[in-house]
């Protein structure tokens, strides 16, 4: 580590210090300039980067305002570069000019107490100069083991769709669409509460009691529902998995993004996923028998038993996340987390970084009304923004008319039609998970929304001008199947890889809880009105309002979202979530 100390001239009875550390990487380019000002008297201190390629010194610059009040009142990256093994970047308040040739212009000013700080390029536009070591790879298991979770979120979706006719004929529901109704959204139901019971949850009690906790109403409501003689113990089931998985939702996006090195996390995180794909996938095999076995419904609710067991019993050996102790204050804990996942070399950087993020942040964690206020509101918006719109993109709508997509192209098996959909999503968020750290979260958003919207047009199309007539049915499978790619390439593995990354640790849990319940209400609602506008103003106009609500999405995320890959979670949360 090397280190830096700067003082300023004493301004209104306040002197300002600014120290920097710094840890060394090697074969990098530095291409941003960086410049922080301090105004009140202290001047000005600029740091620019240049492109050297060879030994580059990185790290974080805080500056800390003792006072009366001793708060920091900046933190954020600098860069400082070395070449052939040669220093270069001691900084003096004072000085006219740095050693580098860069400048440093000192301008006093009449006014004490106000910082500011600039950067030639925001959040987005530069990208991390971090390079980290090959990590060992002993982070898979235990994102493996989180993913259990993520199965279950897409198997519990999907079983009722293959078992909602048997059951009914078992429970005396076949002539009670209200009830069948209240059998399918009573899961979103329970999942609504759960997400917002998962945040704080894990915020309390850590990452990975919160999932074994969570086995508990995974295990429960699958039982119920397997076993149930009446409706009313289906629905107690079937509310119980609801809120099951909407404690997984909230947290295995949170406990894959904290445990993740920051080079692949990206694609660690596009894989939460990709397993609800599979499980939603697998829901549809487990129910292939149902035609030749009408009771086997309740098995297929029971295998649901299996996957919660080994949730719980893998979370209790795998590693709480490094990022929670930390906040906790529990920092040999955390060492040893560190030391499992990344190995014993890399536990003093890792733990470096982890401190160095957690500088100047005394307060405790955010509390429900914190999330809307002036400091937190905005990066809130954007998550349940991001969530709302791939709701609205209408992805549950072409699901679920894909049956009679298919049809129309002479396609009449269900059970093909939805696994040639299924099929589509795993191959298009495998894809996803790929480009993810090279391409960049924002990218991939744009990309999916404008494909979807293209998508939604062309099966608008389809159903409405006769010169497309005689092409009507290849065309709409066409379009349901490049939908499916385009939302599987971003809108559906980006915002719950993105949420944990832009949030600030101390509000990062409840957050995506409270995003993901966004999610959840509107997928309630959705559910519940659509065939009732389907009705009212037709599937063509309806799917033309869906591509209008994407092309809509485009222009927020280019406006409102930052580009986050190759950053660690305490980078972002330095330039989006500055202490006070």
């Amino acid at each position: 580590m090397i280190g830096a100390q700067v003082r300023s001239s004493v301004v209104g009875g306040k002197s300002r210090i600014a120290f920097f550390q710094f840890k060394r990487f090697e074969h990098w380019t530095a291409r941003k300039m960086f410049s922080v000002a301090i105004s009140g008297g202290s001047g000005i201190v600029a740091g620019a980067g240049l492109s050297i390629k060879g030994r580059v010194s990185v790290g974080y610059c805080v500056i800390r305002e003792r006072g009366l009040d001793h708060k920091p009142a900046l933190f954020m990256p600098v860069r400082r570069f070395c070449c052939g093994g040669t220093r270069i970047g001691l900084v003096e308040m004072g000085l006219t000019r740095m050693k580098t040739g860069m400048e440093s212009v000192l301008r006093p000013s009449g006014k004490a107490g106000s910082i500011r700080a600039s950067a030639a390029g925001d959040l987005e536009d530069n990208p991390s100069i971090k390079l980290k070591e090959k990590s060992s790879g002993t982070v898979l298991p235990y994102v493996g083991i989180a993913c259990l979770g993520a199965i279950l979120f897409g198997y519990h979706l999907g079983v009722v769709n293959g078992a909602l006719e048997y059951l009914s004929q078992d429970l005396l529901i076949t002539e009670n669409a209200v009830l069948q109704g209240w059998v399918v959204s009573m899961l979103l139901a329970g999942a609504t509460v759960g997400s917002f019971t998962g945040g704080a949850l894990a915020d309390k009690f850590g990452r990975t009691k919160t999932f074994k906790l969570d086995a508990i109403p995974l295990v429960v409501g699958a039982f119920l529902s397997t076993t149930a003689q009446s409706v009313e113990a289906m629905l107690i089931g079937r509310l119980l998995a609801g809120i099951g998985i909407g404690i997984t939702s909230a947290v295995v996006p949170l406990y894959i993004s904290e445990i993740s090195p920051t080079e692949i996390r990206g694609a660690l995180g596009s894989v939460n996923q990709l397993f609800i794909c599979i499980g939603i996938l697998a829901a549809l095999v487990v129910g292939l028998p149902l035609s030749g076995n009408p009771i086997w419904w309740r098995s297929m609710f029971g295998i649901a038993i299996i996957p919660s067991i080994l949730l719980a019993l893998g979370m209790a050996i795998s590693p709480e996340s490094p990022r929670w102790l930390v906040q906790q204050g529990k920092f040999s804990e955390a060492e040893n987390a560190v030391r499992i996942l990344y190995g014993k070399e890399r536990v003093a950087e890792v733990m470096h970084d982890l401190k160095a993020g957690g500088q100047g942040r005394t307060e405790q964690d955010a509390g429900w009304f914190d999330l809307f206020s002036k400091r937190y509101w905005k990066v809130v918006s954007v998550g349940a923004a991001l969530f709302l719109f791939q709701q609205l993109a209408g992805i549950n709508a072409v699901v679920y008319y894909s049956t009679s997509v298919f049809r129309s192209a002479g396609i009449a098996s269900d059970a093909a039609a939805s696994a040639f959909v299924g099929a589509s999503n795993v191959l298009g968020t495998a894809v996803a998970s790929s480009l993810m750290d090279r391409k960049g979260r924002k990218s991939l958003l744009l990309i999916s929304f404008m494909g979807m919207a293209a998508s939604m047009l062309l099966l608008s199309l389809s159903f409405t001008w006769k010169v497309l007539a005689p092409y009507s049915g290849t065309l709409a499978v066409l379009g349901t199947v490049l939908y499916v790619l385009s939302f599987s390439l971003g809108a559906g593995p980006v915002p719950a890889l993105l949420l944990p990354e832009i949030f600030a640790s101390r509000i990062r849990a409840k957050a995506v809880a409270l995003s993901l319940g966004m999610h959840w209400i509107s997928n309630f609602f959705i559910g519940l009105f659509f065939l009732s506008v389907v009705n009212k103003f037709g599937i063509s106009t309806v799917y033309l309002g869906f591509s209008t609500v994407c092309l809509l999405a485009v222009l927020y995320i280019a406006g409102n979202v930052v580009e986050t890959k190759g950053r660690s979670l305490e980078e972002i949360e330095l330039a989006l979530n500055p202490p006070l």
